[in-house]
């Protein structure tokens, strides 16, 4: 009988070519501060670095802006409901920006900042929310699949489409991205032990945002999350996910410890969700204004601007390109979203059989003539 060694072998930290990543006090890995001063062992070459940290900020910055541009058209009804991914954009793009092209992502119905990253541009994601498509885009152009509402369910798909890859040989790693709440569902559970008895190459990224709507982590569950994949046997870290170059750092070891056959791995990106569950939810209802402010000050947004002063990496020019370039974003999102119209319901009759019989065909027919029969 095979059994899996649940203790975790050396990583190596890209930013030093040392084996093992920096971690705080709390256990977690962290290579920036809150007041944006750079962890002693990142010895990387400094204009890497800030190319680097540049290309990160402004992904961050961008899927801000689309972000509130979103808010604001949902409040205007141009959108029935939208999930805010504010707060969560270092999770996000520091580990989307970490695995390869062509890895393989399974969201679930936040990440618009790892698929703003990936090429899907605004009407793709406002399609789905606006009520026009079930889904928004085509996941193979850009190895990225659609937003999944059932919590957790992505897991399992993006287990089996890791068997898969793994059956076909190819060294693809899958990446599916979940929070705190999915993580308590029995679906988690299972994709996780599935993937660790078959080394799948896998990496199981939880946001965990502190809510599930109004549920704390805390009322969920008493054990950290990384510590639970561990003990499915998944390789597990735990990261600051407010740190967008300790995500991408943590990301990109665990890619490389499943490319390289040695299973799945789980990533614990603790951040937190600054606005509402969704455009529906009240969060003034469950959580307190200190616990919003406390948060606010680890902005990921503010923390990487103050690296960049720092460390010289920014200045009026580059902070100007982005600022013109987030703002032409978000024009260009209100005007895709609104040139968004609902579909020709007779479409639908196309859509149900690869060959459309006689009968189907008689039953379009005859909605169209009654549609037809009625005064505009």
């Amino acid at each position: 009988m095979t059994t899996v060694d649940l203790a975790d072998p050396p990583v190596t930290n890209p930013f030093t070519g040392t084996t093992g990543l920096p971690r705080t006090s709390e256990g977690w890995t962290q290579l920036v501060t809150p007041d944006g001063r750079l962890h002693p062992e990142v010895d990387a070459d400094r204009d890497a670095l800030g190319r680097l940290t540049r290309d990160l900020y402004r992904g961050m910055r961008l899927a801000r802006r689309l972000d509130d541009e979103a808010f604001a058209l949902q409040r205007q009804g141009e959108l029935g409901l939208w999930l805010q991914c504010r707060g969560q954009e270092a999770a996000q793009v520091g580990s989307v920006a970490a695995v390869r092209a062509d890895d393989y992502v399974f969201p679930s119905y936040r990440e618009h900042a790892a698929a703003l990253w990936r090429g899907i541009g605004p009407a793709d994601l406002l399609r789905q929310w606006r009520g026009v498509a079930h889904s928004g885009w085509d996941p193979e152009p850009y190895a990225f699949h659609i937003y999944t509402l059932v919590l957790a369910a992505q897991l399992l798909h993006a287990t089996g489409y890791a068997l898969g890859v793994q059956r076909d040989g190819s060294d693809t790693v899958v990446v599916t991205y979940f929070g705190d709440g999915a993580a308590s569902e029995g679906d988690a559970s299972e994709a996780m032990n599935i993937a660790a008895v078959n080394a799948a190459p896998m990496v199981f990224f939880c946001q965990n945002n502190q809510w599930a709507i109004s549920t704390p982590t805390a009322s969920q569950t008493r054990t950290p999350i990384h510590r639970r994949g561990a003990g499915f046997g998944l390789r597990s870290e735990w990261v600051d996910g407010n740190d967008v170059l300790a995500v991408y750092a943590v990301t990109s070891a665990v890619t490389a410890h499943a490319r390289s056959g040695n299973g799945p791995a789980i990533v614990e990106a603790t951040t937190y969700r600054m606005g509402g569950h969704s455009t529906s939810d009240d969060p003034t209802r469950y959580r307190t204004d200190d616990e919003l402010e406390a948060w606010r000050a680890r902005d990921p947004l503010a923390r990487v601007e103050a690296l960049m002063r720092a460390e010289g990496w920014s200045d009026e020019a580059f902070l100007g390109e982005i600022q013109a370039e987030a703002d032409e974003l978000a024009d260009r999102t209100r005007r895709e979203c609104l040139a968004l119209t609902a579909p020709d319901l007779a479409d639908a009759f196309a859509t149900v059989l690869a060959d459309v019989p006689p009968l189907l065909r008689e039953e379009r027919d005859a909605f169209v003539d009654y549609r037809a029969s009625f005064l505009d």
